[in-house]
């Protein structure tokens, strides 16, 4: 089911996702050669408590790290590590959310760093695009939530 939202409770998950995106950008900007995960994990847990909310992901079923930050094959939920350190073609996935006023925020994006893989490349370009085109079949009139993801499924499996 679900539940209609009131006025003050979207100005709140509003909150919730202005900083979860700002920490996500925060973070993207990081990813370079030589960076290790946990430090982009580190300064991004800084600026969410700063900004008086709660990272999402820190301890919940025991995970260790404020973002998921995964490298090239690993998928999602990638844990920050000190012994993780960026390389030159790398393609980087944070995902971070922030907890604050009751709402999460949650969003992840793909950075590539410097000069990547062609194959890499049209990973990213393709995945973007599916995105787009779940979002449009959501705008719908009578969506569903079954066509969010037969919509990204038809474009991914051209």
């Amino acid at each position: 089911m679900i539940i209609v939202k009131t006025p003050e409770q979207i100005k709140l998950m509003r909150i919730a996702g202005r900083i979860t995106g700002e920490a996500l950008l925060l973070g993207g900007e990081m990813v370079k050669p030589g960076v290790s995960t946990k430090q982009i994990d580190d300064k991004i847990r800084h600026y969410i408590e700063k900004c008086g909310a709660k990272p999402s992901f820190l301890g919940y079923g025991g995970f260790p790290g404020s973002a998921c930050i995964s490298i090239n094959q690993e998928i999602i939920h990638g844990i920050p590590s000190s012994h993780r350190i960026i390389e030159e073609g790398d393609i980087v996935k944070i995902d971070v959310g922030a907890y604050i006023h009751g709402f999460h925020g949650d969003s992840a994006n793909t950075f590539p760093v410097g000069k990547i893989s062609v194959e890499a490349q049209r990973l990213i370009d393709a995945t973007r695009e599916s995105f787009y085109e779940g979002v449009q079949a959501a705008q719908r009139d009578g969506a569903r939530i079954g066509d969010i993801g037969a919509a990204v499924d038809g474009y991914v499996s051209q």
